[in-house]
């Protein structure tokens, strides 16, 4: 049977059991109804075989074992194939879940922004309606405040006029298509940035929510649900566990259990645990997010008003980065709220799956059957094992891995998802594995024990508990997910894995639409382009006919006495005159000496004059 024929005869297999299971009032998803398929197929008591072709009465018992699975409420087996089921379906990465809720938000704001792109206004009336439509582009994409309150539209026209007035519509108008959506994307973001400052300087911004304050909230509340349900598991798990431990030793006791479905109740309490750790380990990886997020965001909006300080104008280059940066932040906030939003969803739809073992196994009929029998929980049953080890050289031919001697002894791989590899198979029971006894490395897979032993019997041959315990998942398909044994059936791969396989491959089919730009670039068209060879012809002719052509002249009465007349000006040229100079000469000093003055040794006193000033031509 070809690969086509096969996934046909599965489909049909799939929409009889849901319609019979509908016919009987209990609805059933695709996924759910297909791996029951499978779980049916693989369970080696129901007998069939997967490598012949099934008959026509194979396919009756195949559907009739299904819909009586899908419609026993009362075995906790199907609660956990229910929990896997949903969980493989709704869980998404951190990454995973972001990106597609930014790509949902894109497709929202598509048609806004293909408005704005695509819009030629013409008149003074386009313009502001394109304006308007920028505005809303801007609130939406931030989803601070809605824009119906006119109070939060009027602030962030105010914000975006700040950063592009309507004068500048004109040049927007004028970008190619992907200029456009990036300056858009740019403007929401500044916009944004101005909003929080504003806010946090309490002009404005009444409208968005404290962020920070909420997850500062929500964080330690998501963490304390799911503490309190992981709680309920560490309780429920081990007492399962006991009651089982103790059919074993007591075949009395065995007789009084075995109609009790303690080994699917207790994979139940296992499989819960252990997506309740998944959820755990992303809020715990959330808040280590939003407390650097909160240390950034403090130290920008501190530099940003360090910038501004009460200025009146402040550079562009300077502010609009910071601005930028407030709203990548913001936009981390958004994104943590929403995966805690998720993982608080998830986590409260977990709790659905508990109520069959729930309803099995009240607290006073737990307490009865506890009578006598010694609990352990899973950090005792460490404890207890802790100081014992492998002795090395009691194997020859096998590799023990221990944390002294291996460097990445806490990141290795480990195999049925770090429970003893040794009770799964032998007691169907699921033990924490003490890595600390010892890592036994078979095949390149390595391998964990509840004691010393459990390691000594699984070492002896390990081929042989590893058949058992893929033989044991096919009993109780819900192992296959919780132990991770998916390389053990690589045609049964999880559920969100299946759309790749032959057996599970859905027609996918998607509704899609394409939008062409015209005109894109400026027009390029040469009106002289002329594409008719008879038009070029007459064009030819045209100008031939012009070249024989005569130019005459003549004169009137009123023109022929006529003449050119001419002047010649002289321009002003820069004079200079002098009407005034400065002159000097040198005069003689005059040196006149008189002698006799003081009088003599005659009683007569004889003055005697001497000039001795030189004369005028002289100097």
């Amino acid at each position: 049977m070809s690969c086509h024929q096969t996934e046909n005869v599965i489909k049909k297999i799939i929409r009889e059991i849901g319609q019979e299971c509908a016919s009987k009032g209990q609805t059933v998803s695709e996924t759910l109804v297909a791996f029951m398929v499978k779980a049916v197929v693989l369970d080696p008591r129901n007998d069939f075989n997967v490598d012949r072709v099934l008959t026509k009465q194979d396919v009756q018992n195949l559907i009739q074992l299904c819909v009586t699975r899908l419609l026993d409420t009362t075995n906790p087996s199907l609660d956990t194939i229910k929990m896997q089921v949903y969980f493989d379906i709704n869980y998404a990465k951190r990454g995973e879940l972001l990106s597609e809720q930014h790509r949902v938000l894109k497709g929202r704001l598509a048609p806004v922004a293909r408005e704005i792109t695509d819009s030629r206004p013409r008149v003074k009336e386009e313009m502001e309606n394109v304006y308007r439509t920028i505005v809303s582009y801007v609130l939406l994409s931030s989803g601070l405040g809605s824009p119906t309150d006119i109070d939060v539209v009027r602030e962030v026209t105010a914000a975006l006029q700040s950063v592009f007035p309507q004068t500048e519509l004109a040049t927007f108008i004028s970008l190619s298509k992907k200029d456009k959506e990036q300056q858009l994307k740019t403007l929401t973001m500044l916009v944004t940035g101005i909003r929080l400052y504003n806010k946090e300087c309490g002009k404005g911004g009444n409208s968005i929510d404290d962020l920070p304050a909420i997850l500062n909230e929500a964080i330690p509340s998501a963490t304390r649900a799911l503490d309190e349900a992981l709680n309920t598991c560490h309780t429920l798990a081990p007492c399962y566990t006991a009651l089982l431990e103790s059919m074993h030793e007591d075949h009395r006791r065995y007789m009084q259990l075995s109609s009790f479905k303690l080994k699917e109740a207790l994979f139940n309490v296992r499989q819960y645990e252990a997506f309740l750790c998944i959820l755990l380990s992303d809020v715990i990886t959330s808040a280590r997010e939003v407390e650097v997020t909160n240390t950034q965001f403090a130290a920008t909006m501190e530099q940003l008003k360090n910038t501004v300080q009460n200025k009146v104008s402040v550079g562009t280059t300077e502010v609009f980065p910071l601005f930028v940066a407030l709203s990548n932040l913001w936009t981390s906030f958004q994104d943590e709220i929403l995966l805690l939003r998720f993982l608080t969803h998830m986590t409260n739809n977990l709790q659905q799956f508990l109520e069959t073992q729930s309803q099995l196994f009240p607290e006073e009929v737990l307490t009865s059957l506890l009578e006598g029998v010694t609990v352990k929980s899973d950090e005792e049953r460490i404890r207890e094992t802790m100081a014992t080890r492998v002795n090395v050289s009691d194997f020859k031919n096998q590799e023990w891995l221990f944390p002294e001697t291996t460097a990445n002894f806490d990141e290795l791989l480990i195999q049925y998802h770090s429970f003893c590899a040794h009770a799964i198979g032998e007691k169907g029971l699921i033990l924490p594995g003490n890595p600390a006894i010892g890592i036994l490395k078979h095949k390149d897979r390595c391998y964990v024990f509840s004691s010393k032993e459990s390691a000594y019997i699984f070492a002896q041959n390990p081929d042989k508990f590893i058949q058992l315990n893929t033989e044991k998942a096919k009993e109780h398909a819900e192992l296959i997910q919780l132990l991770e044994l998916h390389h053990h059936f690589e045609y049964l791969a999880p559920y969100s894995q299946a759309r790749n396989e032959c057996l599970m491959k859905p027609i996918t089919k998607c509704d899609s639409s394409t939008q062409t730009d015209t005109h894109i670039l400026p027009p390029t068209i040469v009106t002289s382009y002329e594409w008719n060879e008879w038009e070029l012809r007459r064009k030819a002719i045209k100008l031939a006919n012009l070249r024989r052509k005569l130019t005459h002249a003549m004169q009137t009465n009123l023109s022929h006495m006529r003449r050119e007349n001419s002047t010649q000006v002289y321009l002003p040229k820069d004079v200079g005159t002098q009407t005034k100079r400065d002159n000097s000469s040198n005069v003689p000093r005059p040196q006149i000496f008189l002698e006799g003055l003081r009088g003599g040794s005659s009683p007569t006193a004889h003055m005697v004059k001497v000039d001795l000033t030189r004369a005028v031509d002289e100097t």
